[in-house]
């Protein structure tokens, strides 16, 4: 069981890192997205 609980508390934890990522990958564009508009680059 110990075997078994271990394997997927690292799925777990694989699913929230990738998860974040994603979201900080989100951030950052958003972030840069905002610089280029108020320093007048519009994309169309």
């Amino acid at each position: 069981m110990e075997k078994r609980q271990s394997k997927l508390s690292q799925i777990v934890w694989l699913v929230v890192i990738w998860a974040a990522s994603i979201l900080a990958l989100g951030a950052v564009s958003m972030v840069l997205r905002l610089l280029m508009t108020s320093a007048g680059l519009k994309s169309s």
